[in-house]
């Protein structure tokens, strides 16, 4: 009798396989909860792969996911993709880089983890705020659904209640179109965490009751692990992916893939070995080693028959791939190997310390620099080290930064929260302007360019931004009507914004092709005060661009200096590996004395090297190939790395003055990502 009761408390379809799979005409099962509704339908069933990790976190679960996405579209598969994280924040917006990495912003202003940002780039999608799941979000709906009476006074619990919303949220997003108004048919779904974290627990259920939800035929397990290869032995460990897929096992999920990620490449006795032990066939343990690039991955993943192993697990009947098949990709993969000149960007930021901090802005540099055939050297400079106090405390740090911002040929400014490395943010700002330096500032990095042109030419001393002084005689930069202190998460500007041009004509427009508005994504509190807009374009600094109202500068341009631009919104949140952002392909462009050509030539890219790469590429390129070519047979990767040499770095330069100074002493509470901008 007590396990019945059990039974009919956990929903179990086990014991009630009728109760829990019939919707009842009154609209409420006689569990007290919404019924669950069968996947089936006239329409073609949703395909799902769940990706999970094991032994330790940070494996490369996003990148394994995003590629199985890029394979799947690739073949002319419409795919969309969820992340969950089972933290129980809302949402990423309120997190410390240092922690957690950038936050990435959606379009529809969804503050979210930077792994969405990967399946962006890499399937060239628009995902939404509901495609990254969190523990708070899932439990603040149960919650406010208790509250309405939902349950019929029913006892709210983990299992049902909590795993029901799981799935059901699943199942809905993953019909929300990403691309147009096309409905997918493939959901990547990546779990968060590792295997056997408490707190993944709910969602790891929930999936297991996913699997007989939506039938056997649609639904597939690929679980990634490391195989750590330890230094005294040099031989590669199996035990911890055993381990691991023994728990999710006895969790109740059976992976159909195993990745095994290791440093060095694995070889067939160890793949055999994990075969054996972990009840899969050799074919389905697929062999990810450390790459150059993560562009490779998708290319090894289809050559190791990953997309022949989905086609026949989850029914999809895909042709035979054409010769041709991932060209596009191929050709971004092998360019990455084969450039060698190099361009030297300094990125002044706050959160140095983790680069991932700065994923997107990375990623956005790369990109222009591939598609003008030069290799990236981006050199991370903590902003705090090029202050003056930095210079009496610790002198080592203070020359080593003034050297590698010197000896660059761009430098970047990115955005941040908090006072800490203001002042090291603007000291860069100005010997960029100084010295005629190629210069990309972005949200914090507009605001510190404006705050230094005050200063230093228009004679404003201590002018400063009200969130850093807000008792300066100059604010150059105010807060927001939208900002509520005391309340940080959501509560900036965020997402996609319109920004219209002046009619004037200026360099940031040429690049964006001399359109009259564009769109890209917002993340800020605080703006340039309007007040002070004619004194300071009086002298040269221009704002051609500014908000739909007219009221809100968005785009800054120095006249007379080779490219100095900043932007109060983030244009590396839409960056894409073939389609590089226009403000990052200016700042390449500048740094290495091409960009006036590039322009005069109607935005072409004279080196025919570079053209498979440019702006007017499109990963869609291989989808239409695969389905016009469809009989002919696949190629192998092939190709060699070029030789070269790479390119000398130019001299040093003066370091200019700049105002006060604040202490940087390591990681500050104040540096969290929910801080004033």
């Amino acid at each position: 009798m007590h396990c019945c009761r059990r039974a009919i408390a956990s929903g179990c379809s086990q014991f009630f396989p009728a109760v829990s799979r019939v919707r009842f005409a009154s609209g409420v099962s006689p569990l007290g909860r919404r019924p669950t509704v069968p996947a089936a339908t006239s329409e073609a069933a949703m395909k799902y792969i769940l990706v999970t990790g094991g032994v330790i976190s940070g494996v490369g679960k996003g990148v394994i996911a995003s590629s199985f996405g890029t394979l799947l579209h690739a073949c002319g598969i419409n795919v969309t993709s969820i992340k969950i994280d089972p933290y129980i924040n809302i949402d990423a917006g309120t997190f410390s880089p240092y922690e957690h990495g950038e936050v990435y912003v959606l379009d529809d202003g969804g503050e979210v983890d930077l792994d969405l940002g990967n399946y962006e780039r890499f399937l060239d999608i628009t995902l939404h705020r509901d495609n990254n799941i969190t523990t708070g979000k899932v439990y603040k709906q149960v919650i406010e659904r208790e509250r309405i009476g939902d349950y019929l006074g029913k006892t709210v619990q983990v299992v049902p209640h909590i795993t029901d919303a799981i799935q059901e949220w699943v199942e809905r997003v993953a019909k929300s179109p990403v691309k147009g108004d096309v409905t997918p048919e493939v959901c990547v779904v990546e779990l968060g965490g590792t295997i056997g974290d408490i707190e993944g627990m709910p969602f790891v259920e929930a999936f297991r009751q996913f699997q007989f939800r939506v039938k056997r035929e649609n639904f597939c397990v690929a679980h990634v692990s490391l195989v750590p290869s330890p230094r005294s032995t040099g031989e590669p460990k199996t035990k911890p992916t055993q381990a691991s897929v023994r728990e999710l096992r006895g969790l109740g999920l059976s992976p159909d893939l195993i990745v095994c990620r290791s440093e060095k490449p694995i070889g067939n006795e160890v793949k055999d070995k994990i075969s054996n032990f972990c009840h899969v066939a050799p074919e389905q343990v697929i062999c990810i080693h450390d790459l150059s690039s993560i562009y490779h991955v998708p290319l090894l993943m289809d050559e190791a028959g990953v997309i022949d192993f989905l086609s026949e697990r989850l029914q999809l009947n895909l042709p035979v791939r054409p010769a041709r098949f991932m060209q596009s990709w191929r050709d971004l993969a092998e360019r990455v190997d084969n450039v060698y000149k190099k361009v030297n960007i300094a990125l002044v930021g706050k959160y140095t310390k983790l680069e991932d901090s700065y994923a997107s802005v990375s990623k956005s540099l790369l990109h222009a620099s591939l598609a003008v055939g030069y290799k990236l050297n981006l050199k991370f400079i903590e902003a705090c080290h090029l202050e003056r106090q930095t210079k009496q405390e610790t002198p080592h740090l203070y020359y080593e930064a003034w050297q590698s911002l010197t000896n660059s040929h761009g430098v970047i400014v990115p955005g941040g929260f908090g006072s800490r490395g203001i002042e090291g943010k603007i000291r860069a700002c100005q010997w960029s302007r100084e010295n005629k330096k190629p210069f990309l500032g972005i949200c914090l990095g507009l605001q510190a360019a404006v705050i230094e042109f005050a200063r230093n030419v228009l004679n404003f001393e201590n002018a400063n931004s009200t969130e850093v002084d807000p008792h300066t005689a100059y604010p150059m930069v105010i807060d927001m009507p939208e900002h509520h202190p005391g309340h940080m998460g959501g509560t900036m500007r965020l997402g996609k914004r319109t920004t219209i041009f002046k009619d004037e004509k200026s360099k940031i427009r040429q690049l964006y092709n001399n359109v009259s508005q564009i769109e890209e994504r917002h993340r800020h509190r605080y703006e340039v005060n309007p007040d002070f807009v004619a004194q300071l374009e009086t002298r040269g600094l221009k704002f051609v661009g500014h908000d739909s109202e007219k009221t809100r500068m968005e785009i800054i341009e120095l006249e007379g200096h080779p490219y100095y631009v900043a932007t109060q919104f983030h244009p590396e949140y839409l960056s894409r590996p073939l389609k590089p952002s226009p403000p990052f392909l200016g700042l390449i462009l500048a740094s290495i004395g091409k960009l006036d050509t590039y322009l005069q030539q109607g935005n072409k890219l004279s080196s025919a090297s570079s053209a498979h790469v440019t702006s007017e590429s499109s990963s869609d390129d291989d989808a239409a190939l695969f389905s016009t070519n469809s009989l002919l047979k696949k190629m192998q990767l092939n190709g060699k790395p070029k030789a070269g040499s790479p390119l000398a770095t130019i001299g040093d330069g003066a370091e200019g003055s700049a105002g006060t100074s604040t202490k940087c002493n390591g990681t500050h509470v104040a540096d969290c990502a929910h801080e004033s901008k």
